[in-house]
């Protein structure tokens, strides 16, 4: 069976989310803003919000294709819709559109995300039509349906005769008419090893509307990163910087920003990506102030990391006094949070590791036990510490090579939460095994519990408050230059880093 592609495209349209979500939650409406869709209808007559209904449409080349309505919700402003035939091979093409609000400037966030099987010999070539043809293509439509330019893209790749860093202009000085600059950047040539990362040179336009232009002081290394260089997920195409989290300074910001202001330190986590580079210009909406008592590096190294311990112990499964908590990787960058931050929440912490000095860094981290799954079981271990009832709750970013023993050191009604893919995907699993122990298993998605600016902010104060109470801290592995950037990823993915990896512009 050829393996499964996940994509996902975001935008930011400029229109109220009630104005869209009702464009959109008629499921005929394509033929009225997306370019490729000659004439469309729905079958049977039936309505074109009817969960069930299916819309039978012409492309503007002739292509006939069919697509069912499979889930609408108004309450969340999302729907979800699979493809019945057509002329790609685009096997189990299930696709969701969802809206979120963007309360700067009345706009909506739209996030256009599906999973398909295609051929492997024609598995980049279909990524690419639908993430350019179907998704970007759709947003740039939307826009023009509701009155507003189309964007440029805020970076470009500058051709040079030699990508030498030394070489490379990284001041904020207008470098031509159109007010761009130039900067360091790292780009991924084509998706592979660490070795297809290469220092060059990006043209920075400035800001749009509820766009700001910032100057990167740290850079935070991330698995998802990792991910994006070799393909196994879609948010990068070559050749395109890589990077989620960082932190810096506003250097200018464009029409319809009023929350930031030159001068103005922030950090973020998010998509798109591009935090690779020394300047960049992104969405706004995107940033959150960074309060003047966490430093840039410290920021950087923590804010995505520290993001997801926040919503996994406190909204995914919040932790109580006296839980039994099992953290897989505990001397990882988020291992080593999920520690701190449980232990201060009074939960009696277990870590795994795989050597001596990793256990000294987990046990220093909050861990009451660290297992050293190199020498040990963990599973017996943990049964072993709890008298024979296992976790209540285990963090396991590993995934495949953790995730059916996990199960195994599970209590009873316990909570397994796989929230990484480190050692790969978790793969296919009988649910019904699960009620040997009534369990609970979640796989939560990093852009759902940050994706609205709203609940963003809010989690964000939460994590610097941690910080200031002292219930967590950065750990920071490895300070390393930008152009490094393949030797930061060698050290993640062999997994010597205590801590998290800082790429310094």
């Amino acid at each position: 069976m050829n393996s499964v592609v996940s994509l996902s495209r975001s935008a930011v349209i400029d229109a109220p989310i009630e104005a869209v979500w009702h464009l959109l939650r008629d499921f005929n409406s394509h033929a009225a803003w997306h370019p490729a869709i000659a004439e469309s209808r729905i079958e049977a007559g039936e309505p074109g919000d009817l969960v069930g209904a299916v819309r039978a449409f012409r492309l503007n080349d002739g292509s006939f294709l069919r697509e069912r309505l499979i889930a609408l919700s108004d309450r969340n402003r999302e729907l979800t819709y699979c493809l019945l035939g057509g002329p790609l091979p685009l096997d189990d093409y299930v696709a969701t559109m969802r809206l979120r609000p963007v309360t700067e400037g009345d706009r909506t966030f739209v996030q256009w995300e599906s999973r398909f099987r295609p051929p492997p010999e024609r598995a980049d070539e279909l990524k690419r039509l639908v993430a350019e043809d179907i998704y970007e293509a759709g947003f740039g439509a939307l826009r023009r349906h509701f009155g507003r330019p189309v964007s440029q893209p805020s970076a470009q790749p500058v051709p040079r005769s030699s990508p030498a860093v030394e070489t490379i202009v990284t001041g904020a000085t207008p470098s031509a008419a159109d007010g761009a600059v130039e900067s360091a950047a790292v780009i991924v040539e084509r998706y592979g090893g660490p070795e297809v990362m290469k220092p060059a040179v990006m043209r920075v336009l400035p800001p749009g509307p509820g766009e700001a232009r910032l100057r990167h002081a740290a850079i935070g290394v991330n698995f998802i990163d990792v991910y994006c260089r070799t393909g196994f997920f879609s948010l990068l195409q070559p050749p395109g910087v890589p990077g989620m989290e960082a932190a810096g300074t506003i250097i200018d910001v464009g029409p319809g920003v009023t929350h930031l202001a030159p001068g103005d330190r922030v950090v973020y986590a998010c998509e798109p990506i591009g935090a690779y580079a020394a300047i960049r210009t992104m969405p706004a909406a995107a940033l959150v102030p960074l309060p003047a008592d966490i430093g840039d590096e410290a920021a950087a190294a923590i804010f995505l990391k520290g993001l997801a311990a926040e919503f996994l112990l406190h909204t995914v499964r919040p932790i109580a006094p006296g839980d039994v908590v099992l953290v897989h990787a505990a001397a990882g960058g988020t291992g080593l949070l999920l520690c701190q931050w449980a232990s201060a929440l009074g939960a009696d912490v277990i870590g795994t590791v795989s050597s001596e000095e990793k256990a000294e860094r987990a046990l220093a981290a909050g861990c009451a036990r660290a297992i050293i799954y190199t020498r040990q079981d963990f599973v017996a271990e943990v049964l072993r510490l709890t008298q024979g009832r296992g976790a209540d709750v285990i963090y396991d970013g590993v995934g495949a090579a953790t995730f059916g023993r996990s199960l195994e050191a599970l209590a009873i009604r316990g909570h397994l939460i796989s929230f990484g893919q480190a050692s790969g995907p978790v793969g296919e699993w009988d649910v019904g095994a699960m009620a040997a122990k009534s369990a609970t298993i979640s796989r939560p998605n990093f852009a759902h519990y940050t994706g609205d600016p709203e609940e963003l902010h809010g989690r964000a104060a939460h994590l610097f408050d941690a910080i200031r109470r002292g219930n967590i801290k950065a750990i920071i592995d490895s300070r390393l230059p930008l152009a490094e950037a393949a030797a930061a990823h060698r050290r993640l993915e062999s997994r010597e880093n205590v801590g998290s990896i800082v790429l310094l512009p």
